[in-house]
């Protein structure tokens, strides 16, 4: 079980206990899992365990956290309807569903894109941990699209290898609102967690990776709503969602990035990004492209700014 100590520094004197934790490298916690841990006793401060969460800090407080990770949840074949777009002998690309996770972790134990896949392939890659067979890449929960998935170790390593080295084409689709976002460009930026929310990230404080996106505007509305196509030249954890946040073009229906102001259930209720476009080059050298069709949430939000329609913040 690993223990983390931190020195309480000067600028963090009189912050709460749970939020001083949720704001630190590692490990990732969200406020209320670092409020359940604090109330099991994990931590302690100046060698006394926490009485609660909203304990203030002064500075060089000695805080030490016996962290105890999240047991792995048991992987189980789920009979979930799952759309393939294409199958053979060492690989598979499927649709995944917006409001469905990749894989199981804390708060999400089952439902997942790997217990469907358990039901519905025979093999998955072995290669990674235990909890994640087949999976190559991830999309965000609430995000639709082309996913493919390795059936054979080969075609994992071989596919990963084009993820790191940027060849894999990858094109989005997103439904933005930014009336100042010009036709084309590139976000090119660094990505690191927002120390003002951790369930978030952003390319304006610095850290040490990149972050590379380009953008064609593909159509614009009157509301001031777009279309717009995103190449992805990395592949960074809500790359898109940021770049587009950050540059004042918050994708709708993005309640993590944007709040209130683009979210909005007649037009679409999760945010309007769709992974459109997959090619890549299989095992056996053949390059294969794969593009997925339009949800139906999707295309019916596009529908409606095509035909003028408002979106109330």
């Amino acid at each position: 079980m690993p223990t983390y100590i931190y020195q309480v520094e000067a600028a963090d004197e009189g912050r709460r206990l749970d939020t001083y934790l949720r704001d630190v490298d590692e490990p990732s916690e969200t406020r209320s899992q670092v409020k359940k841990r604090i109330d099991r006793g994990e931590v302690s401060v100046n060698g006394e365990t926490a009485p609660k969460a909203g304990v203030r800090l002064e500075e060089d407080d000695e805080v030490r956290w016996e962290y105890e990770p999240p047991q792995e949840p048991d992987l189980e074949p789920q009979d979930l309807p799952l759309e393939f777009l294409y199958e053979d002998d060492e690989l598979a690309v499927v649709m995944k569903p917006a409001g469905m996770v990749v894989h199981p972790g804390p708060g999400h134990p089952d439902g997942t894109l790997v217990n469907a896949l358990l039901y519905h392939l025979e093999d998955l890659s072995g290669v990674g941990d235990e909890i994640r067979p087949g999976i190559v890449h991830r999309l965000d929960k609430e995000t639709s699209g082309a996913l493919v998935v390795s059936k054979t170790d080969r075609a994992h390593h071989h596919l990963a290898a084009q993820f790191k080295e940027h060849t894999i084409e990858r094109v989005y689709h997103a439904l933005v609102f930014g009336a100042g976002l010009e036709d084309e460009g590139t976000f090119d930026t660094g990505h690191r967690r927002d120390p003002s929310n951790r369930m978030r990230y952003t390319g304006q404080k610095g850290g040490d990776r990149r972050a590379v996106t380009h953008y064609r505007v593909r159509q614009r509305f009157r509301t001031g709503a777009a279309l717009v196509e995103c190449r992805l030249e990395t592949g960074r954890t809500h790359q898109i969602r940021m770049h587009f946040y950050e540059a004042n073009a918050p994708v709708l229906g993005d309640s993590m990035y944007a709040g209130r102001s683009t979210s909005n259930a007649t037009v679409i209720d999760r945010q309007a990004l769709h992974a459109r476009v997959l090619g890549f080059e299989g095992p056996d050298g053949e390059h294969r492209r794969f593009e997925a069709d339009y949800p139906d949430d999707f295309a019916a939000a596009l529908e409606h700014l095509e035909r003028g329609g408002e979106w109330r913040p």
